[in-house]
């Protein structure tokens, strides 16, 4: 081989060798990202099939019916206001965690579905009432979120 061949060669190898090598690159991460993104729901998913675990033993606090849950002791009360405190605990993560102002569709169907539970939630009278309590001391665009969520202003558009 002589110089002009390797010459020809080493062009072939930055026209076409180097954008390509970019390419795999930035495909590469895309890949790793949305990987770490389906793991990060995932385990927020794991957590919230737990916490449905802890809200199925304490059946007679009734969390799940949209009623408000007549006649409760004080210490059922405070039992409720702990395991919603959990629960709003597990959203602010997730909302944290999952929510951008400016989502991809793939995004946006993950965070849809973190939305429903938490319009699920709020449509119960009980956790709607504590509310107010729970929001204290949380992330402050979370709380607006999750307020405008109860008050059925959904902000779904990402």
């Amino acid at each position: 081989m002589n110089l002009e061949t390797w010459e020809l060669l080493s062009y072939v190898v930055t026209v076409v060798g180097l954008p390509l090598a970019i390419a795999v690159f930035v495909y590469e991460q895309r890949k790793e990202r949305d990987n770490e993104e389906e793991a990060v729901y995932q385990l927020l998913s794991d957590n919230y099939q737990d916490f449905l675990k802890t809200a199925l033993e304490h059946s007679e606090l009734r969390l799940f019916s949209s009623e408000q849950t007549p006649s409760l002791s004080a210490e059922q009360r405070e039992r409720m206001l702990i395991i919603f405190s959990m629960l709003v605990s597990l959203f602010e993560r997730a909302y944290l965690l999952l929510y951008e102002p400016d989502m991809s569709a793939r995004q946006l169907r993950l965070w849809q579905s973190w939305q429903d539970y938490m319009l699920e939630w709020c449509a119960r009278a009980d956790f709607r009432d504590a509310l107010p309590q729970l929001l204290r001391g949380e992330n402050a665009e979370f709380a607006a979120y999750l307020t405008a969520l109860t008050a059925g202003r959904h902000a779904t558009e990402g």
